[in-house]
């Protein structure tokens, strides 16, 4: 990126090398705020000194454990869970639960070190947490889904609660698995405490807007960034990765706001609509039956599936990388410039590379990193967490309004940090300062524990 570390937060930076080896996208999630940290220090001497940069690297309990479980035919396989609940300086520990076979520790501890910043930026009371499994629900049948999840809640209760640790969904883990666990820990606790989990049907304590928050929300910052501009989203063309929950509410609120969708895609590779992507089909394709992307060139023969292909290729001036960490890399990121794009929402979890930010930035586009842009989905699980509280359900249309207002809030927030802090519309700065000292002053008020 651009920022040449400070001296001392440079030999943090080794400490954590030397203390977390081998896990690589925790370096580059640590690496990527302590960059940004000189100035904060400079303005705030007793974070130094009580030692806040080290302690805040330090996961406050990990806890890693087996999960057996049996498929349809009877034979037993063995998953590891884990769940690190990273920081409580703010409120119980929030973040989602992720079912992929990437999942290891190294993984588990960048998403909760970046939920701990994305969950202060929202302004609600959570602190930062994340869990989930090297289990892959792929192929799986529901009854050994059920079954997995069954046995990976029966250790897992005993470490969560509504004012303890509150997990939610991410990649492989949506409202099917969300039941299956809380039916679990619901017959485990002999308790119905609605709040444990967020992302529940909406039968049963779930919030509207729930699903679609996430992609919303980033969609709704990116909007906010397109404003300072004097821009919109008004006639743009626009690319958005994945075909998960994330990728598919990014791109109905873009067609909402006047924005063409052209292309969408998945772990094979992407399909391209000039027409406009139709997220009905999408959704059946993706919701409903659980297909492949490339299935949609079955029902709209004009659309061309390219397997293996790389979707930022293709021209546009919005991007949205809504599908994985590490997605967008320097060479994607250039090619996006080149195209002819002005402005990168991040509805992923560090979708892009640090080559690929420092092309961003340097390129002036307008770039919203993860922990702001796609924090929509956890304050909306923090609203989900107030109706419970409360016994109370909320319309749709009063919930989209509280989060498009948390949104606005927190592009306010990042634009006028980066601004405080002599980097004027960099968000990345914005947000890493911004949610850094709202967590640091905590700290610092909860004496050294």
């Amino acid at each position: 990126m651009t920022n040449k570390m400070d001296e001392r937060l440079e030999s943090m930076y080794q400490d954590v090398l030397r203390r977390n080896p081998g896990e690589a996208e925790f370096h580059q999630a640590v690496r990527e705020v302590l960059e940004t940290l000189g100035p904060v220090l400079a303005k705030y001497p007793e974070f130094r000194e009580r030692k806040i940069i080290e302690r805040i690297c330090e996961p406050e309990r990990q806890i890693i454990f087996r999960v057996p479980w049996q498929d349809d035919r009877g034979e037993v396989h063995v998953n590891r869970g884990f769940r690190v609940q990273y920081n409580s300086s703010l409120g119980p520990y929030k973040g989602g639960l992720r079912f992929h076979p990437s999942v290891y520790l190294g993984i588990i501890k960048f998403l909760g070190f970046e939920q701990i910043f994305k969950n202060a930026l929202t302004g609600l009371p959570i602190g930062g947490g994340k869990g989930g499994s090297d289990f892959d629900p792929k192929g799986k049948s529901d009854n050994e889904i059920m079954r997995f999840c069954q046995s990976f809640m029966t250790e897992l209760w005993r470490y969560i609660g509504d004012t303890t640790d509150v997990p939610a969904g991410d990649i492989g883990v949506g409202g099917r698995e969300i039941g299956y666990m809380y039916g679990q820990f619901k017959r485990l606790t002999s308790r119905y405490e609605a709040g444990v989990l967020t992302g529940k049907g909406l039968d049963y304590g779930g919030s509207l807007v729930r699903t679609e928050a996430t992609g919303y929300g980033a969609t709704f910052f990116v909007e906010e960034m397109l404003k300072v501009r004097k821009d919109s989203f008004d006639g743009k063309r626009c690319v958005v990765s994945g075909s998960g929950n994330v990728a598919i509410y990014t791109i109905e609120k873009i067609t909402q706001l006047g924005g063409r969708v052209v292309a969408c895609s998945d772990s094979n590779g992407y399909i391209l609509d000039e027409k406009g992507l139709d997220l009905d089909l999408v959704k059946q394709l993706k919701e409903v039956e659980r297909r492949r992307i490339k299935d949609y060139v079955e029902y709209r023969s004009h659309a061309r599936y390219v397997a293996g292909g790389n979707i930022w290729e293709i021209p546009c001036q919005v991007a949205m990388p809504s599908a994985t960490q590490n997605e967008i890399n320097g060479h994607d990121a250039k090619t996006l410039v080149k195209n002819g794009c002005i402005a990168v929402g991040e509805g992923a979890n560090m979708p892009t590379t640090p080559e690929g930010i420092k092309v961003f930035l340097d390129a002036k586009i307008s770039y919203g990193p993860g922990k702001a842009a796609n924090a929509g989905g956890v304050a909306t699980s923090a609203l989900e967490m107030q109706q419970n509280a409360t016994r109370d359900s909320w319309t749709f249309e009063y919930t989209e309004k509280r989060l498009a207002n948390i949104m606005k809030n927190i592009h306010q927030n990042c634009y006028e940090t980066a601004e405080e802090f002599g980097a004027p519309g960099n968000y990345v700065v914005g947000a890493n300062i911004a949610g850094f000292i709202k967590v640091a002053k905590a700290m610092v008020a909860h004496g050294l524990i």
